[in-house]
C-alpha cells in the first residue's frame, strides 16, 4: 500500500534498480574475494619441498619482525637480521646438489650521489651498509653468464617492525632460494638474490650494489619485490624499459596481477623503489617492479606486524615469482647488462616500447605490444565514424552525426555530473561536521555515501530532458523516434569511450585498454539488444536484459579494478599530508568523492543508453537524494580511525645544541599526516592533552608553531606537514642522558688565490641509534667532496635562501670527514639535524599516552647551526 501512489513505470523502475543493486553487489563480493586472495590456499610448513609454502615464509617473517627488535639502520637489530639471513642461506647452500654452484657474499657498501626524490634535490652519502648476496648457478656456468636478479630489502622504516615492508619480501626470497635448491631444478642461467640493507634511506643498498659489485654487469633481468601494504594483489606497477619483462610475466605468472595503467600514475605517487636504481638511474636493465598494495593502513607504522598480513598473498607471490624466474632464465633475450646497454642490442632486440597489459580478475592476463595497440585502440573511433556514415547514407549523414554528437554530449554531461554531485555533497556535509575522513576506517561507508549521489548525477540530464532532441526526421528515416533516440544515446556513449581510447593512445599512456574494453563490449550488447527488440519489443525487461548480459564481463572488470583502486586510495589518504587550511580540510573527502564518481560513471555509464529510461524517473531521483542525505548524516556519527586504520602522528623531540655539551632549547614537536589537524588529536587524546597542559580552547593560532625547518631531519618527507605545533620540554633530561652531542668542527681551511676550501669533521657524540644526519648548506658553495664533486640542484627549505641538502647515513662509531668549497669570502652556513631513534624517559612516556587508534612515529632530532 505504501507504493500505491507510484505509477507502474515507477514501480518497475524501483524493481530494476533493485535488480542492478543485486548484480553489482554480487560483482562486488567477487571483487572482494579476488583482491583479498580468498581463492588462494596457503600451503602449510609440512608442504612438499618442491612447493612454495606461505607458512614456511611466515616463520622467517616472525623471526625478523618479532624476535629481532627493529631492523632500522643504526639499530642493532639490522645486524642481527643480516646474520639471520646469511645463516639461512648457508643452510640452503649446504643442501645444494652437486650440479649447482651456490655462492654467498656479505658486502659493505659505501658511496655518495645526487638524486631527485619526491620532487626535491638531494645529495646522499652513506657508508658501511650491508648487502647479502646469493648466486645460484649451474655447476658449469661462467662468471660472465647473464643472470636474473631478485631484489628485496631487509631494513625497515622508522618505528615499524616491517613484517610486510619488507619482511615479506625477504621471507619470499628465502623460500624461493630454498625451493630452487630442494626442487631439483637447475636454472639454465644464474639467479642472484640480493638482500639489501638500506632501501628506506632512499635506495642506498641497491645503489651500492650497482656501483660496486662484481656481478652487476652480468644482470640481464631484474625483479624487484616491495610492499606498500600487507598483501592483496602483488601488482606489477612498473615494467621495462622494454616490453620483454611484461611479456615474460604474462607468459609465466600463475596468478597474474598486473596493470600497465599503473605505469601512468606511478611517477606522481610520493614514493619510489629500488627498481629505479636497476632500470632507470644506474642501469637500463629490463625488469619488473612488483608491490603489495593493499593493507596500506599499516604501511610504515608500528602496526605492520605479522598478524596484519593478508592470508594467501605471500603464497601467490611465491608461486608467481618462481615461475617468472624460471621463464626469465630460459629466455633467449636474457643478455648481460653491458650487452643490454649496447647500441647494437638496443637497435635490434630491445628497441620496442612498453606493452599494454592487464589481468582479468587474476584469472588470466591480456598482453599486446604498443604496435598492436596503435591499431587496436583506433578501432572504436573508426567504428564510430563508419557507423555514422553508413546510417546516414539512406537519409542525412550530417543529421545522423549531429544526433550522435548530441548523444556524446549527453553522456559527457552525465559523467561530469556523476563526479560533481558527490563532490558537492561531500563539501556540504563538511559544513556541518567537525571532522573529515569519516570513511577512513570504514571504506564501505564511502561507497554508501557517494555512489547514490553519483547515480543522481548520471540520471539528472535524462530526467530533465526525457525526449531526445533529434535532428533526424523520423518520417523520412522511417524509424520511430524512440528507436532513433536509443540509437543516438548508444552511439554517443560509444563515441565518448572511443575518444578517450584514442586520447590515451595519442598521449602515449598505457591505460587506454580500460575504455577500449568498455567500447568493444558495448558492440555485442547493442547487437543483442537490437535483435531482442525485433522479437519482444523495446520497452520490456527481456530486451533490456539482453543489453546488460553481454556487458557483464566488462562491468565485472570495472568493478574489480575500480574497487581495488578505491580501497587503495582510501588507505593512502591517511598519509597524504596535512594540507594548509581552509581548503586542506576538504581535500580528502573531495578526492574520494570524485574518485568514486569516476568509478561509478565507468561501471554504470555503459548501461545508461538503454537502462536510463527505467531509472531516470523523479521518484527514483528523490529516493537517491534522500538516501544520499541520510547516509551523509549517518556517516558523521562514525569515528574516522581505529586500530585497524590508525591515525598517523609524527612526534619529534627537538633538541637545539651549541657545542658538544650545551642545550639551547628542548621541545616536543607534533605533526599529523592527514586533514584532521592537531586540535582534533588533542580533543580525542585527553591524556596527551593533559600531560602537555592543552586546554579545551586550544587552537593552532594560539600555539607555538613548529616551522618546516624544524623537521629537517626527515627532509623531504617534512613537506607533507603543515600546522605543526611544539611544546617546551625540560632541557635537563637531555643532559642526564647524553654526555656529548653531535658537533661539526673545522679540521683546517685554506685559500690559495682562489676558492676557499674548509675541511670539516662531524662528531656524532654519544648518540646511540642514529638513523641519518641531514646538512642544509647555505652560502657561496661552489664545490664539495660529496657525489663525485657534483652539487645537486638547490632547494629553498623552510622559507630560507637557496641551499644544498645532503643526507649522511651509516655506521656512527666513527666520524665523518668532508670538505666544502666557497667561491667568495662570504660565510658558509651549515644547519645540521641528527635523527636519533632512541627516546629519553619523559618523551617515551608521553608517546605511551596516545590511544591505540593513533600510530606514533617518534624520534629525537639534535639540531645545531655553524658558520665557516
Amino acid at each position: 500500500m505504501a507504493l500505491a501512489f507510484l505509477s507502474s513505470h515507477d514501480v518497475f523502475g524501483f524493481r530494476f534498480l533493485l535488480l542492478l543493486t543485486v548484480m553489482y553487489g554480487l560483482l562486488s563480493m567477487l571483487t572482494h574475494s579476488v583482491i583479498y586472495m580468498k581463492f588462494i590456499i596457503p600451503l602449510s610448513r609440512d608442504a612438499p619441498v618442491d612447493r612454495f609454502s606461505e607458512a614456511r615464509a611466515i616463520e622467517h617473517i616472525r623471526i625478523l619482525s618479532q624476535e629481532i627488535d627493529g631492523r632500522q639502520v643504526g639499530r642493532p637489530g639490522l645486524k642481527k637480521a643480516s646474520e639471520y639471513i646469511k645463516g639461512q642461506l648457508e643452510v640452503i647452500k649446504d643442501r645444494a646438489s652437486s650440479n649447482l654452484r651456490v655462492e654467498i657474499e656479505e658486502n659493505n657498501v659505501s658511496g655518495s650521489f645526487n638524486m631527485l626524490f619526491l620532487g626535491h634535490n638531494i645529495a646522499l652519502g652513506y657508508r658501511n651498509h650491508t648487502n647479502i648476496v646469493m648466486r645460484i648457478s649451474p655447476l658449469d656456468s661462467k662468471d660472465t653468464d647473464p643472470s636474473v636478479l631478485i631484489n628485496g630489502h631487509f631494513d625497515s622504516p622508522l618505528g615499524s617492525p616491517g613484517a610486510a615492508d619488507c619482511g615479506s619480501c625477504v621471507a619470499s626470497m628465502l623460500e624461493i632460494a630454498r625451493l630452487t635448491v630442494d626442487s631439483g631444478w637447475v636454472p639454465y642461467r644464474p639467479v642472484i638474490f640480493l638482500f639489501n640493507g638500506a632501501e628506506e634511506l632512499f635506495m642506498l643498498g641497491a645503489h651500492g650494489f650497482m656501483k660496486t659489485h662484481k656481478w652487476r654487469d652480468t644482470i640481464g633481468a631484474v625483479i624487484n619485490v616491495e610492499a606498500s601494504g600487507t598483501g592483496g594483489p602483488d601488482l606489477v606497477c612498473q615494467s621495462g624499459p622494454t616490453s620483454w619483462p611484461s611479456d615474460v610475466y604474462a607468459e609465466a605468472a600463475m596468478y597474474p596481477m598486473a596493470n600497465s595503467a599503473a605505469q601512468d600514475v606511478f611517477p606522481v605517487i610520493p614514493g619510489d623503489t629500488d627498481y629505479r636504481m636497476f632500470s632507470e638511474d644506474y642501469g637500463n636493465i629490463p625488469g619488473l617492479d612488483i608491490i603489495f598494495l593493499l593493507g596500506g593502513y599499516f604501511y610504515h607504522t608500528s602496526y605492520d606486524t605479522i598478524d596484519r598480513l593478508i592470508p594467501g598473498s605471500i603464497q601467490a607471490r611465491g608461486e608467481n615469482l618462481f615461475s617468472i624466474i624460471k621463464t626469465f632464465t630460459n629466455s633467449s633475450k636474457l643478455k648481460n647488462t653491458y650487452l643490454t646497454n649496447s647500441s647494437e642490442v638496443n637497435a635490434n632486440t630491445f628497441n620496442d616500447e612498453r606493452a599494454i597489459f592487464f589481468d582479468y580478475l587474476s584469472w588470466f592476463m591480456i598482453f599486446y605490444s604498443r604496435r598492436v595497440a596503435n591499431i587496436l585502440h583506433s578501432i572504436p573511433i573508426f567504428v564510430f565514424l563508419a557507423i555514422s556514415f553508413m546510417r546516414g547514407r539512406s537519409h542525412s549523414w550530417s543529421a545522423t552525426l549531429c544526433d550522435y554528437g548530441k548523444g556524446f554530449l549527453f553522456h559527457a554531461v552525465e559523467t561530469i555530473l556523476a563526479i560533481v554531485v558527490p563532490v558537492a555533497f561531500s563539501i556540504l556535509r563538511l559544513q556541518f561536521s567537525t571532522q573529515t575522513m569519516n570513511w577512513f576506517a570504514h571504506p564501505c561507508l564511502a561507497f554508501v555515501m557517494f555512489i547514490p549521489a553519483s547515480l543522481v548525477g548520471l540520471l539528472i540530464p535524462r530526467s530533465i530532458r526525457r525526449d531526445f532532441p533529434l535532428s533526424q526526421d523520423d518520417v523520412i528515416v522511417k524509424t520511430s523516434r524512440e528507436a532513433l533516440s536509443d540509437e543516438a544515446r548508444f552511439w554517443g556513449a560509444f563515441g565518448f569511450y572511443a575518444i578517450f581510447t584514442s586520447g590515451y593512445l595519442v598521449s602515449g599512456l598505457s591505460g587506454g585498454f580500460m575504455t577500449l574494453f568498455t567500447s568493444l563490449s558495448m558492440l555485442p550488447a547493442w547487437i543483442s539488444f537490437s535483435l531482442s527488440v525485433k522479437f519482444v519489443g523495446r520497452r520490456t525487461l527481456r530486451s533490456t536484459m539482453s543489453y546488460i548480459l553481454p556487458l557483464i564481463p566488462c562491468v565485472a572488470y570495472a568493478v574489480y579494478f575500480g574497487g581495488f583502486l578505491a580501497q587503495f586510495v582510501i588507505e593512502k589518504m591517511g598519509m597524504m599530508g596535512s594540507l594548509p587550511p581552509p581548503y586542506g580540510y576538504y581535500v580528502p573527502d573531495v578526492i574520494v568523492a570524485a574518485l568514486i564518481g569516476i568509478l561509478t560513471g565507468w561501471c554504470v555509464g555503459p548501461l545508461l543508453p538503454i537502462c536510463g529510461r527505467w531509472l531516470a524517473r523523479p521518484s527514483i531521483l528523490q529516493f537517491l537524494v534522500h538516501f544520499s542525505v541520510f547516509s551523509l548524516a549517518i556517516s558523521s556519527q562514525f569515528f574516522p580511525y581505529a586500530v585497524s586504520a590508525p591515525k598517523r602522528v609524527v612526534f619529534q623531540h627537538t633538541v637545539r645544541t651549541a657545542g658538544s655539551n650545551q642545550v639551547m632549547e628542548s621541545t616536543y614537536d607534533f605533526s599529523v599526516t592527514d586533514s584532521n589537524a592537531i586540535p582534533f588529536l588533542f580533543k580525542h587524546a585527553p591524556e596527551v592533552a593533559k600531560e602537555l597542559n592543552v586546554t579545551s580552547d586550544f587552537s593552532i593560532e594560539s600555539a607555538l608553531v613548529s616551522q618546516r625547518r624544524d623537521w629537517m631531519a626527515i627532509f623531504p618527507v617534512s613537506f607533507l606537514f603543515s600546522n605543526s605545533v611544539k611544546f617546551l620540554a625540560n632541557k635537563d633530561d637531555i643532559l642526564k642522558q647524553y654526555e656529548y652531542f653531535p658537533e661539526l668542527s673545522v679540521q683546517h681551511s685554506y685559500s690559495n688565490k682562489g676558492p676557499r676550501r674548509v675541511h670539516l669533521e662531524l662528531h656524532l657524540g654519544s648518540l646511540e641509534e642514529i638513523w641519518v644526519t641531514v646538512l642544509n648548506i647555505t652560502g657561496p658553495l661552489s664545490n664539495w667532496s660529496f657525489a663525485d664533486n657534483m652539487l645537486p640542484g638547490t632547494e629553498s627549505y623552510g622559507g630560507g635562501p637557496q641551499s644544498y641538502i645532503c643526507r649522511l647515513s651509516g655506521a656512527s662509531d666513527s666520524n665523518w670527514t668532508f670538505w666544502l668549497e666557497a667561491n667568495s669570502s662570504e660565510a658558509i652556513r651549515v644547519d645540521m639535524a641528527v635523527l636519533n631513534q632512541k627516546l629519553i624517559g619523559p618523551a617515551k612516556r608521553l608517546k605511551g599516552l596516545f590511544p591505540d587508534w593513533v600510530d606514533v612515529t617518534a624520534y629525537s632530532s639534535f639540531m645545531s647551526t655553524y658558520l665557516f
